[in-house]
């Protein structure tokens, strides 16, 4: 029986604990480390809080000084929000994932792109 990783939301803290300073750019022509959209397609509705996801279109990847995790930004309908994906690079698995809404975060206006 294949083992199939569990899907987990991280809180505020849990995904703070993740990042470094600074974050390095991950270059466009970079291959992931690994496949991770078998990760994204389990993730619960309910975990995107009303934002649509379903274009897959990543915006952005940061890599932590350390190399120990990066990150995979993944945009929605609006604007500053983004799902992102936490790649643990030693483990080469998805650590979890979190919502970032830089509006609510940074009291940015909301605006949607159309």
């Amino acid at each position: 029986m294949p083992h199939t990783q569990l899907v987990r939301l991280l809180t505020a803290d849990e995904f703070q604990a993740t990042t470094g300073e600074p974050h390095l750019a991950v270059g466009d022509d970079e291959s992931p480390p690994f496949d991770f959209w078998s990760y994204f397609g389990r993730i619960p509705v309910e975990d995107f809080r009303g934002h649509d996801f379903s274009r897959g279109q990543v915006t952005n990847a940061w890599r932590t000084r350390g190399g120990a995790f990066e990150h995979v930004l993944i945009r929605c309908e609006t604007a500053n929000v983004f799902l992102v994906l936490v790649l643990d690079l030693a483990a080469r698995n998805v650590h979890g994932h979190h919502l970032l809404d830089l509006n609510r975060l940074y009291s940015l206006a909301d605006g949607s792109e159309t």
